[in-house]
């Protein structure tokens, strides 16, 4: 080879790491796992928070329900469902188109195949 990527004077460090890769390997770890577990403190604290946020909210509108709220009268409510039984309505029958039988009739030709 012309060029060669061994360098002539090699740094102590260099050479130390390519003698044992795990001194740079197993730090590196270390704090990746080490700063998870300090950011956990943080993120449960703003969870926590947003939870009191929720909890202090819905307590506020839940007073605020019970005012507006009418009472509940078993008698009205009554009335208003046997007045909806009372509409005008009848069942209309919608026309099978022609390729299906009636209910409960067996088909007398087979289907066509598009």
């Amino acid at each position: 080879m012309p060029f060669s990527s061994n360098p002539v004077n090699p740094s102590p460090l260099q050479s130390r790491l390519k003698r044992h890769p795990a001194l740079f390997g197993v730090p590196f770890l270390l704090i990746i796992v080490g700063a998870s577990f300090g950011l956990q403190t943080f993120t449960q604290t703003r969870y926590d928070l947003q939870d009191q946020k929720v909890k202090q909210i819905s307590n506020e509108q839940a007073l605020g329900l019970d005012r507006k709220k009418k009472k509940f009268d078993i008698r009205e409510e009554y009335y208003k469902l046997s007045a909806a039984g009372e509409q005008d309505w009848e069942p209309k029958r919608i026309a099978r188109p022609n390729d299906f039988p009636e209910l409960g009739v067996p088909p007398t030709e087979p289907p066509v195949k598009s």
